[in-house]
């Protein structure tokens, strides 16, 4: 029995022959190429072909792993578009005169290292964004497209590195698991894995393929593989795996039942979804509501602002869907990670503290407006509220309410229908906005807790930086203090509170945030249940 050891991603068992995946993309040659032109053709063919390709895999991935998830291949379509990316090729075709394949390598390797050398790990791990669009075209130009990673039976996935669309392209029903000799939390290996509830080690380092189709155990717990197990730990494994489905079948029994803790104290636990597409794992697992529609995805798949239109369609839908439940739409956050070329930002230094969110909805407020807009018409079909991130002041409350005001008088000379008592909250995800949150609180309807910005500017350090991995502590007593100063500041106006970010899933808080008196915590689809079973077992 062999033992490697890695991070895990998802907590889960699995046992199965491990399936390596082999690389697709052929060895590249340097060409001398004397007929640019024509080079550049092939090159712009094998670029359209992608991009046809990609739409496809996008519309594949909304129904199999949700929207959110899906907006890589969006983000994919426009790296493609990007005049810096194949700007850079065309040159090198045109004014070295090499071969397409070979300008598409030497381009990619570039753009990939510059994405690996950065310190933030979400930028780092848009590396493999990088390498997958630049295989995905020397496939197109070699002619090598066919598939060498069928998978005929029920297998782990083990390989150096997952991309987007091998992920994408896998058969779900036949994946136990995902084993990655490098990656991060933040890649789209860990995310698809945790989306579909299987366990999920990366950082193993190097396994030798010698062991395709051996027999192995994945231990999402641990972090462990075993290779070749011994009979004592498939033993082992089999009354751990007989204890985890029979929490499984326990969790489904928790349908349906209140969130209340043995002395009644209750909390409302609802979901945060990216799009419609997510509504189903939201009522399947039985959620109370959503308590962050985060709607800045439907910005990210597009490649020009989308009209109010279009934004109501999505609103109405998932407000009526939900069956008068809540459904709390957080207006665009774009900025910091979430960049979008036709917004046309600055390159900041530092984006997370510089241009974002509410203060671009504020600058711009023609997009603001066509959103609020949206979602007004959209109230008058469900229970929907707004809600407005990285408020540091009342000056942007007041601004922003100006033109909330603005949009409901125009539907009204309209005779455009919407709920007049929509409720507008803000998420408190700053310092500032919690420590001001007693002037805040008597001008909106409810607060929201952004544990994850809050957090980070609260300690000043970046959350997805692994190298600061052992400074960070999300459960450090000045969040604390700053949660609970919010919850008794809101509660003191007569004013909700609710917690949208990771902590919101973190077991080891959930009866302290109860004694702080929030009121709702809103998580993944997928910890519903869970976080339903740790209230009703606390005192």
């Amino acid at each position: 029995m062999l033992e490697f050891n890695g991070k895990s991603v998802y907590n889960a068992l699995s046992m199965g022959k491990l399936h390596f995946l082999s690389s697709r993309v052929p060895t590249i040659k340097r060409l001398k190429i004397s007929d640019t032109r024509a080079e550049i053709l092939r090159f712009e063919a094998a670029r359209n072909t992608a991009k046809e390709e990609l739409q496809v895999l996008y519309k594949k991935s909304l129904t199999e792993v949700g929207e959110a998830n899906a907006q890589i291949f969006q983000i994919h379509l426009m790296m493609l578009d990007d005049e810096d990316y194949f700007g850079a090729i065309r040159t090198m075709i045109q004014n070295q005169k090499v071969n397409a394949e070979y300008a598409v390598s030497y381009t990619s390797d570039i753009f990939a290292r510059s994405f690996s050398e950065m310190d933030d790990e979400y930028m780092q791990a848009r590396a493999s964004d990088v390498n997958d669009i630049s295989n995905r075209l020397i496939t197109k130009l070699s002619g090598d497209d066919k598939d060498k990673n069928i998978l005929t039976e029920p297998s782990i996935i083990v390989a150096e590195d997952l991309t987007p669309s091998e992920t994408v392209q896998l058969d779900k029903e036949k994946i136990l698991g995902f084993v990655t000799f490098g990656g991060s939390p933040s890649s789209h290996t860990a995310i698809l894995a945790r989306t579909m509830n299987i366990p999920a080690i990366i950082g193993t380092g190097e396994i030798p393929c010698s062991h395709h189709g051996e027999n192995a155990i994945l231990d999402g717990y641990s972090g462990a593989v075993f290779i070749n197990p011994s009979d004592e730990k498939i033993a082992d494994f089999k009354q751990r795996k007989a204890l985890e489905e029979e929490r499984i079948e326990l969790l489904s029994s928790l349908k349906g039942k209140p969130n209340i803790t043995k002395s009644n104290r209750k909390i409302d636990i609802f979901a945060n979804i990216g799009g419609p597409s997510d509504l189903a794992a939201v009522i399947q697992n039985d959620a109370g509501g959503i308590g962050l529609f985060r709607s800045e995805f439907l910005y990210l798949q597009r490649k020009d602002f989308p009209t109010e239109d279009e934004q109501f369609a999505i609103y109405k839908e998932v407000a009526e869907r939900m069956l008068g439940k809540p459904v709390i739409v957080r207006t665009l956050d774009i900025g910091a990670d979430k960049q979008i070329d036709y917004f046309n930002l600055p390159k900041e230094e530092n984006p997370a503290l510089g241009f974002r969110a509410i203060r671009i909805c504020l600058t711009d407020t023609n997009v603001f407006k066509t959103q609020l807009r949206a979602l007004l018409r959209a109230s008058a079909y469900g229970n929907i509220s707004i809600m407005l991130p990285m408020i540091i002041s009342l000056e942007e409350i007041n601004r922003a309410k100006q033109v909330f005001e603005e949009s409901k008088d125009e539907l009204r000379l309209q005779n455009i229908p919407f709920n007049e008592n929509i409720q507008l909250g803000i998420m408190i995800e700053t310092p500032a906005a919690a420590i001001i949150s007693d002037l805040l609180a008597p001008q909106v309807d409810f607060f929201s807790i952004g544990t994850n910005d809050l957090s980070q500017y609260t300690l000043a350090i970046d959350r997805q930086n692994s190298s600061l991995e052992s400074f960070f502590d999300p459960h450090h007593t000045a969040i604390l203090r700053l949660i609970e100063m919010v919850v008794k500041n809101a509660h003191n106006c007569g004013k909700w509170v609710g917690i949208c970010g990771e902590l919101g899933a973190d077991m080891e808080l959930t009866e302290k945030f109860i004694d702080m008196g929030v009121d709702e915590l809103s998580v993944s689809p997928s910890y519903i249940l869970k976080l339903r079973e740790k209230i009703i077992n606390l005192p």
